[in-house]
């Protein structure tokens, strides 16, 4: 948006503000959870890394209702510290829940855990019913000393 166009938005809407580019009324913009996320349409991309390694410190279900992927990359493979959060797996069936329309999203993990697998089973019937395909791989990378699991995405 150019400058000037910019700074007549401000102007012609008074109470109003941007927040990243979506018009909020700083009013009404209280979070209703300890995440603050602006008020405005969802976001449509192809590919999102769930933040943080899928800990719950940085996504909740509002993350699901606004950023509407196609694709979510869940890392993580650390239980100690709760990585994947179950809650994490969680808020994406609450969230995608509530876009109204069914979408097929895919859901690729980067290690198979026992709190990816678990939930899977937990949860089938509901992915299946929100068109939420879990991929697994069977194919692994092998560069000098190390291997690892892999998952080719194409667009």
């Amino acid at each position: 948006m150019p400058e000037d166009e910019l700074s007549r938005s401000s102007h012609s809407n008074p109470g109003k503000s941007l927040i990243n580019g979506i018009k909020t009324n700083p009013a009404s913009n209280s979070p209703k959870s300890s995440f603050s996320v602006p008020v405005g349409p969802p976001v449509y991309v192809d590919l999102a890394y769930i933040p943080n390694h899928c800990s719950g410190k940085n996504t909740d279900p509002e993350f699901f209702k606004r950023v509407r992927a196609s694709y979510y990359v869940v890392s993580g493979n650390d239980a100690a510290n709760g990585e994947p959060s179950r809650a994490v797996l969680d808020a994406l069936l609450e969230g995608k829940s509530q876009w109204g329309d069914n979408l097929q999203v895919t859901l690729i993990p980067t290690h198979d855990t026992e709190v990816t697998r678990e939930w899977y089973q937990q949860t089938h019937e509901k992915q299946q019913e929100l068109n939420i395909m879990v991929l697994a791989s069977s194919s692994t990378v092998v560069m000098q000393d190390e291997s690892f699991p892999a998952c080719k995405i194409e667009f």
